[in-house]
């Protein structure tokens, strides 16, 4: 876990946060100015207050001096400025939360997650509730902003599969940040690796090293998260580790852990864009080979009438191969077979099918060409090791 007496990196918003803030900010600024607007009703905090009153234990700083004390400390580590409230609520699964109300703060505990952690990993605890207030509280509420504009759009029935999938990375990226705020509040990531895990199991003494070890094994398995709000608590942990430890990769194995390989399945609203700009670089890096005709190029204008010659064409690294997943490289497929077949000439065909077959070994996508040939173009297995056999004689 790296020196615990070293200085506390700075909390700073994750790439994704600034990405999806600038991708609104940018692309909706009405949306932007409707929701920056906003604030919370009267009626609305009213309603929670009383809810709060009728339904829990408010810890006062009389009867639990402790408690207060340390989050008096946790908010000036955090630079934090507003009052507070404790609650303690009926229910017994150990968690707690942020009841989020611009200017003022109320902090609600489940179980016994008070009296199980030690006081260091209590302050981790707070922490990382308090820096979920910092984070929707620092540069003019833009974090709130964006996390507003998302959840409105999920209220709607119709919502579309990028602002779901927008919304749910958002939220995974904001627990990360909210980690290390309580790395940050303890000047260490043991305690907040060990809180993690005692809320996940209810134990009363962990070892966050040998969880750590053990996160490894599981990370193993290189799948990014599943997590609707939350990653998974071996993610967690690893994530915090690495940022802890000033870990240079952080931000590439977050992006790679979290968020995961480029998808057709799950574009976000950025990867929207992203899968766009590849799609049209792919076509034109096609198009624009010395063994297509302009058919190729008539192609490309049917995708993209604006299309240009002289624009870039897509480079090997944005379609390499731990960039994409399997229905990305199925896509890039099945473009190269629609520019190969839209050559009138049989044997123009089978030189942009060559020319395609050598594209796919950039994209690990060899195995799902073949298998293209066969299932779509009904090619033989003869015809299909000649268009093979064209490209080893080329590379030769």
């Amino acid at each position: 876990m790296g020196d615990e007496s070293q200085s506390a990196p700075g909390l700073e918003p994750l790439a994704y946060h600034c990405q999806i803030v600038e991708h609104l900010r940018g692309n909706e600024p009405e949306i932007w100015a409707w929701a920056s607007s906003l604030q919370a009703r009267a009626e609305q905090v009213q309603e929670m207050r009383t809810y709060l009153l009728r339904e829990t234990y408010r810890i006062d700083a009389a009867a639990h001096p402790e408690v207060h004390e340390d989050i008096a400390a946790v908010l000036a580590k955090l630079e934090i400025d507003a009052p507070f409230t404790l609650y303690q609520a009926a229910d017994g699964a150990m968690n707690a939360a942020l009841c989020f109300v611009p200017g003022e703060i109320h902090l609600l505990f489940h179980g016994p997650v008070l009296e199980k952690l030690s006081r260091e990993e209590r302050v981790a605890l707070l922490g990382h509730e308090l820096a979920h207030y910092r984070l929707w509280s620092i540069e003019g509420g833009a974090y709130y902003t964006a996390t507003t504009i998302l959840d409105h759009a999920l209220a709607y029935p119709g919502a579309s599969p990028s602002h779901i999938e927008t919304a749910r990375l958002y939220r995974l990226h904001t627990e990360l940040y909210a980690d290390r705020g309580g790395a940050v509040a303890a000047n260490a990531s043991g305690p907040a690796i060990a809180t993690l895990v005692k809320t996940m199991t209810g134990l009363t003494t962990v070892d966050p090293e040998a969880y750590l070890r053990q996160a490894g094994e599981a990370g193993r398995d290189a799948r990014a998260s599943q997590g609707e709000t939350h990653p998974e608590i071996f993610l967690r942990a690893q994530a915090l580790d690495k940022w802890w430890r000033n870990d240079p990769d952080t931000e590439t194995w977050i992006d790679r852990r979290i968020r995961g390989p480029l998808s057709l399945a799950a574009l976000d609203l950025p990867r929207q864009y992203e899968a766009t700009a590849i799609t049209r670089g792919f076509l034109t890096r096609l198009a624009t080979h010395p063994a297509a005709d302009d058919a190729a190029t008539t192609l490309l204008r049917r995708y993209f009438p604006d299309w240009e010659p002289g624009e870039e064409a897509v480079s090997d690294t944005l379609i390499s191969a731990d960039r994409l997943d399997g229905s990305f490289r199925d896509f890039l497929v099945s473009l190269s077979l629609d520019v190969a077949m839209a050559d009138p000439d049989p044997e123009g065909r089978n030189t942009m099918l060559t020319v395609g077959a050598e594209i796919a070994s950039l994209y690990d996508g060899v195995d799902a060409f073949k298998a293209a040939l066969k299932r779509d173009l009904k090619l033989t297995r003869p015809a299909i090791d000649r268009i093979f056999a064209k490209l080893k004689k080329a590379k030769a």
